[in-house]
């Protein structure tokens, strides 16, 4: 499982035309599923996620997580994480999970999170999506499993 995590002021998913995920303050979480992945990968990286430290305390140091701030979360699917681009000039996307595999451990990731009291909106899975953030810092990682 690979996540890019981007701090956030706010950020919205759209799909044909209409918002379907919008927050505030908080994470955008682009997530991506490969085929070795199981509930426990999707455990790892739900409770990875909530309690990063990667929001200012009072002294400015990156302490404090989405927990504990009262972020936000908006969960886009992405599998192009797992796109490789070691050969050839197109993407090779062999290592990311059918739609069949990867929904069910993308909602249950969702669940996960929203189970720890973390708001989580998202996009729609395996839809064409336009996503508008304002990155916070920039802060940008990425959590795999």
């Amino acid at each position: 499982m690979r996540v890019v995590v981007q701090r956030t002021k706010e950020a919205s998913v759209t799909v044909a035309g209409e918002v379907v995920g919008k927050i505030e303050h908080g994470l955008l979480l682009l997530v991506a599923i490969t085929h070795e992945d199981s509930e426990k990968d999707v455990n790892f990286v739900a409770d990875k996620i909530a309690h990063l430290r990667i929001f200012e305390d009072e002294e400015g140091k990156m302490n404090r997580s989405v927990l504990e701030t009262g972020g936000q979360i908006l969960s886009v699917s992405q599998f192009t994480l797992y796109g490789d681009c070691r050969k050839g000039r197109r993407p090779n996307f062999m290592a990311a999970a059918r739609p069949e595999q990867a929904e069910p451990l993308y909602d249950l990731f969702n669940q996960k999170l929203r189970e720890k009291g973390l708001r989580v909106e998202t996009g729609r899975f395996g839809a064409m999506m336009e996503v508008r953030l304002l990155n916070d810092g920039p802060v940008t990682l990425i959590v795999e499993s």
